[in-house]
């Protein structure tokens, strides 16, 4: 059993995974209130698998993640404000509102974002592992997936890529029993997860992903096992997600009987049982902890609310690296003057009239129609 830290440290793991936990809450009440679009993926009931990874990683460390990744970008230190606004669209958000729940960023916190293609970010791991072989630098990328991307394409060749090169990464499969609406069982032969990189040489670990000092610890000593060594490692966290696959997910496959169990080893709380067991923190500090995620998170939904939307003249930029000497990447043919696609502001003035004539008439069709409509 990991040893209980210092109140500190304490205080630290606590705050940051209530502030992830009412954070997703938040978010997918914002979702149904239409304020958040595209896609939504929760992570409540994942909070000490990214927070005891987080922890112990350092600044000039490497995270990447998958599409559920709010919480990795919280945990990181990216502030709630501008992960909120990303997932409202608006211009303040991590990617300028263009990325949306998907696609949190953060290059200064070096979390190099989600990723919506499942396994996606496995070879740009290796990438970034590379990257610090080849400068010399002793940082670490830390690569967290799901279950389901262990059966990828990309897993196999990135795992044997990372052996041959020997490039410093921490593989971290979040195994939480599904792939999308898929058990474990039936998506993957191999169910133990921390087995599946063993042909390449590369050796595994399957450690409790609900237990925030667990994660800790043993994440920990595969950060500087392979720091130390320069060789990659995987880690298996065996975690549960408590809401489903995404916001639109029915969850058909599997019984409210498995949750409510799973729920019985809520990280959070049985963190915080250990630590007033143990004299770590006190009832006044976890109420503290839960109220400052609150007003966190209040004051997110506030700056997201009111943050601009991208300006529409802004539709066409950081699409494309544009230069003169490597040609066109796409023609725009709405109209009679053909133009370059990456360069949609400087589109021919008979193209913007004709494209303002066509979203006019499209309004009076519908207008048109709802009337219709009412005379029927």
């Amino acid at each position: 059993m990991a040893r209980m830290p210092d109140r500190q440290i304490c205080l630290d793991l606590l705050g940051r995974m209530c502030l992830i936990r009412r954070f997703e809450e938040e978010a997918g009440r914002q979702y149904q209130r239409a304020k958040a679009g595209g896609f939504l993926h929760l992570a409540i009931g994942e909070e000490a698998t990214i927070v005891g990874t987080t922890s112990v990683m350092r600044d000039d460390d490497y995270l990447i993640g998958t599409y559920r990744t709010h919480g990795h970008a919280l945990a990181r230190g990216t502030p709630a404000d501008k992960v909120m606004a990303e997932l409202f669209g608006k211009e303040t958000g991590t990617s300028g509102g263009r990325g949306g729940s998907m696609h949190i960023f953060d290059a200064e916190r070096r979390f190099m974002g989600g990723y919506g293609i499942v396994g996606g970010n496995l070879p740009l791991a290796a990438g970034l592992g590379l990257a610090s072989q080849y400068k010399g630098e002793d940082s670490v990328t830390v690569c967290m997936f799901g279950d389901g991307a262990s059966n990828t394409g990309n897993f196999g060749e990135t795992m044997n890529l990372a052996a041959l090169w020997e490039l410093p990464v921490v593989f971290l499969v979040e195994n939480n029993l599904y792939g999308m609406g898929t058990a474990i069982e039936r998506h993957s032969a191999v169910t133990d997860l921390s087995r599946k990189a063993s042909g390449y040489g590369i050796e595994g670990e399957r450690i409790d992903g609900m237990d925030v000092l667990e994660v800790r610890e043993r994440v920990g000593a595969h950060l500087e096992e392979v720091r130390e060594k320069g060789r990659p490692s995987l880690v298996e966290a065996f975690t549960y997600r408590y809401r489903g696959h995404s916001a639109a997910d029915p969850e058909v496959y599997r019984d409210k009987s498995e949750v409510e169990e799973w729920q019985q080893k809520d990280p959070i709380e049985t963190f915080i049982k250990g630590c007033l067991e143990n004299g770590g923190l006190s009832e006044d500090d976890v109420e503290a902890a839960r109220r400052e995620a609150d007003q966190t998170v209040e004051a997110a939904v506030e700056f997201a609310d009111s943050s601009p939307e991208p300006p529409l003249e802004s539709l066409y930029e950081e699409l494309y690296v544009v230069s003169e000497t490597m040609g066109w990447y796409a023609v725009d043919e709405r109209s009679p003057e053909p133009h370059r696609g990456e360069l949609g502001e400087d589109a021919p003035d008979v193209a913007k009239n004709l494209a303002e004539s066509g979203a006019a008439h499209a309004a009076e069709e519908q207008e048109q129609q709802s009337r219709e409509g009412v005379r029927d």
